[in-house]
């Protein structure tokens, strides 16, 4: 519903990644921004979120246009794909390190695990264990020297500097009202590795500036990396959008639907006979189970 506060017409996205194909889930996100753009008078676009290019397939992009249009979902042309982008992201990368929030990395995945299961007070958030800053305090010399031995490393956004680069944040979300960044609680993220030039972090916040998103919709499990992207927008002065975290649909069991169920598809549902019609409807009962037990556990 909007507010005498939302701007109009808004601009929306739907924003999945290539690896798979959609299931339930990823059409009630699609569904949500695309009925917000249109009873405002807005814009609705679709994005391909191909950074993980180990992963990306060709027939995945095809099955996800093919699923939305079936679905009655359309967009403006063309699509953005992020791997055609890498060079802006850089780019933004690289202002970055030049105003001093970004550093080199160069942990591998083991050792960090290895570091956190050593420590007696290793900091948590939201997700897990944080990065426990290893590299965060390695003088100049010492970056140059494993520079020099090709080391490979990821560059990580030091989030105490950024955090007070940045100042007291918040962001409006149509669920949970204004909700207050906490930095502490996300860590020194990674910004970008050898394998993917830009992180998920750093692409979605340049694009949707970039593509003039005004209301960014998808699931609630994404509600905690808007506290990342609220900074991230903030240093590299971006505009900051409004958000929409809808609720997460399950299957019967209560599991968060995945790619790896095949049964829940839109491909095999479409296989199996249904419409269009019926998919919206699934969609929208297991929204309203998702959100009753929502306010259930809030009770």
């Amino acid at each position: 519903m909007r507010t005498d506060a939302d701007p109009s017409p808004p601009v929306t996205r739907f924003a999945p990644s290539p690896t798979g194909r959609l299931h339930l889930g990823h059409a009630y996100s699609a569904l949500v921004a695309a009925q917000a753009a249109e009873e405002a008078g807005g814009t609705f676009l679709l994005r391909l979120e191909d950074i993980d290019q180990g992963r990306a397939r060709a027939e995945y992009e095809a099955g996800i246009i093919q699923d939305l249009r079936w679905l009655g979902i359309d967009w403006p042309e063309p699509v953005r794909r992020q791997s055609e982008h890498f060079e802006l992201y850089r780019e933004f990368l690289h202002a970055l390190e030049e105003g001093g929030v970004a550093y080199p990395c160069f942990c591998t995945r083991k050792e960090i695990q290895a570091e956190i299961a050593a420590s007696d007070s290793a900091p948590h958030g939201p997700d897990g264990p944080l990065y426990p800053g290893t590299c965060k305090g390695l003088s100049r010399s010492e970056i140059e020297d494993r520079l020099a031995e090709g080391r490979a490393y990821a560059v990580r956004l030091d989030m105490t500097k950024a955090a007070r680069m940045a100042g007291p944040l918040s962001f409006a979300d149509r669920r949970f009202g204004t909700v207050a960044v906490d930095p502490e609680s996300c860590g020194d993220v990674v910004l970008a590795r050898k394998d993917a030039p830009a992180s998920y972090h750093l692409c979605v916040t340049v694009d949707d500036a970039l593509q003039g998103v005004t209301l960014v919709t998808r699931g609630e499990d994404l509600l905690h990396a808007t506290h990342i992207h609220r900074i991230l927008q903030t240093l590299l002065g971006l505009p900051e959008p409004r958000y929409h975290h809808h609720p997460l649909l399950t299957d019967e069991s209560g599991k968060r639907l995945a790619k790896r169920a095949d049964s829940e598809s839109l491909q095999a549902l479409r296989q199996a006979g249904w419409t269009p019609a019926q998919v919206r409807a699934e969609i929208a009962g297991r929204a309203e189970v998702a959100e009753r037990a929502r306010r259930g556990a809030h009770d």
